[in-house]
């Protein structure tokens, strides 16, 4: 039984076809997923999705990709988590990849609306969803400067080096893998998968992106989850089973949800 720790199911291609996307999840033996927040706008199609469906759940954040998005304050992020089924704040982080001409020193925005969603999550005690992309650095030093190990979380859909992992661990957090660890290239997420401790494992789809191998190219879903954790199991050498018990149990306890009776 495997979990998807992040996924975006209200998105076009999946939100349309619902109750087919929650059934694959279930003859893939996929039990649970996260559908993550990306900003405030299209925010309540993903609590309406966590409404109906008993196993998923969500969290309240402004992706830093959206520049142009209503931007988010520490009051207004502690009461949207307030919901019963909001377990987590983000996603949040750094993402210098399109800088496009600009400077570092242009992305300020960005930063302080990273140090907005730690704010929050040191007042509602809910774990951070944190995204990072040619921005570890920044992203790191923040953490720190604002204490984010206090109130944890998760480096998601994780792409940098084993030694950027390593500090982000030591930090009090989990590294979560997409698909991406399936693709031939991804040395360095292999090597990820491979050394990071089982305890701060988790596994995901990012979905609708980044379909793993034998899908890969192709519209991505939660019940794929599955062939990431399988992937990795081989990595390590472990069975598939010892991997799905392992993300399933710190995905319960990292996001506090009540995990079900096998």
């Amino acid at each position: 039984m495997f979990v998807d720790s992040h996924c975006h199911i209200n998105f076009e291609g999946l939100g349309d076809r619902l109750p087919e996307v929650l059934e694959k999840m279930r003859e893939l033996q996929v039990t649970h997923a996260l559908c993550v927040s990306v900003d405030l706008e299209t925010l309540p199609s993903v609590l309406e999705i966590a409404e109906k469906a008993d196993n998923v759940y969500t969290s309240v954040g402004v992706h830093p990709d959206h520049e142009d998005a209503k931007e988010p304050t520490v009051a207004g992020l502690v009461e949207l988590a307030k919901h019963p089924k909001v377990c987590a704040i983000g996603e949040t982080g750094l993402d210098y990849y399109w800088l496009e001409g600009r400077s570092i020193d242009e992305m300020e925005w960005q930063r302080e609306r990273f140090r907005t969603h730690i704010r929050a999550a040191h007042q509602t005690g809910k774990p951070l969803i944190i995204h990072t992309r040619s921005s570890s650095e920044d992203t790191l030093r923040i953490m720190k400067e604002e204490r984010a190990e206090v109130p944890g979380g998760v480096m998601h859909c994780f792409t940098e080096p084993w030694n950027v992992a390593e500090k982000a661990i030591a930090q009090n957090f989990h590294i979560s893998l997409s698909g991406i660890v399936t693709f031939k290239k991804a040395t360095d997420v292999q090597e990820v998968a491979r050394r990071v401790p089982i305890e701060r494992l988790l596994i995901e789809t990012d979905s609708p992106y980044l379909a793993p191998v034998p899908y890969r190219g192709k519209p991505n879903e939660p019940a794929y989850v599955s062939y990431v954790g399988r992937f990795i199991a081989q990595l390590r050498e472990q069975t598939d089973e010892e991997v799905a018990k392992a993300t399933t149990d710190n995905f319960f306890r990292l996001f506090k949800i009540e995990q079900p009776v096998a």
